[in-house]
């Protein structure tokens, strides 16, 4: 069986997630042009995997989730916070109309947008810059992901650059266990529904 299709099967399988667009986006994305070579035999595998400067590509799950709770439809404009490897902005990019992508670590976002092009991927905008600024002169967003743990303060921040009836994603809390939390900005209010513990990197905040 395809690798991508095995990927796919067990994150069914393991954690009954359905749902079709996303599944759909993530077969047509080569997941081991996202890692190092000597890790090209385990990028499909169920776990993170490193891509140097202490940062991770998530495990597929986790991108499968995070992307699912965005609800894309395929006209929207996407505000990523951690570029990382590149590769859950090129799953949104299917998903979606436009991505923006920010990434606090240069050679990262380098890395991730000249790898981004060479495999076609057109409508994603990469740049270096600090995640809590975000990227303020191309907002409102339509839907916000954020790819690192982080604290309220900094998703109070992020929900301003997000549009009336927009959706954002974040792994939210303190400790590298945090909880994902799905916020829908609502005119004068902010709903949250949370959806457990999952395992992140920490948000890198400029010095």
């Amino acid at each position: 069986m395809d690798p991508k299709a095995e990927m796919i099967l067990e994150i069914k399988r393991k954690y009954g997630l359905d749902s079709p667009r996303v599944f759909s986006a993530m077969l047509q994305v080569p997941r081991e042009e996202f890692v190092g070579h000597k890790d090209k035999d385990i990028a499909y595998s169920d776990s993170a995997i490193s891509i140097g400067f202490g940062q991770t590509i998530s495990q597929p799950y986790t991108v499968a989730f995070m992307t699912h709770l965005l609800n894309l439809m395929g006209n929207e404009m996407v505000l990523e916070i951690g570029t990382g490897s590149g590769y859950q902005a090129a799953v949104l990019s299917i998903l979606a109309d436009r991505v923006f992508s920010v990434e606090i670590i240069p050679q990262l976002a380098q890395i991730a947008k000249k790898r981004l092009k060479k495999l076609g991927f057109k409508n994603i905008e990469v740049k270096a810059g600090q995640g809590e600024v975000a990227w303020k002169d191309k907002a409102p967003y339509d839907a916000i992901i954020v790819t690192a743990g982080v604290e309220n303060g900094i998703t109070d921040v992020l929900l301003k650059q997000l549009k009336k009836d927009g959706i954002m994603v974040a792994p939210v809390g303190k400790g590298p266990d945090k909880i994902m939390t799905k916020f829908v900005k609502k005119k004068g209010k902010v709903e949250k529904k949370e959806f457990g513990v999952f395992h992140f990197v920490p948000f890198v905040e400029s010095n």
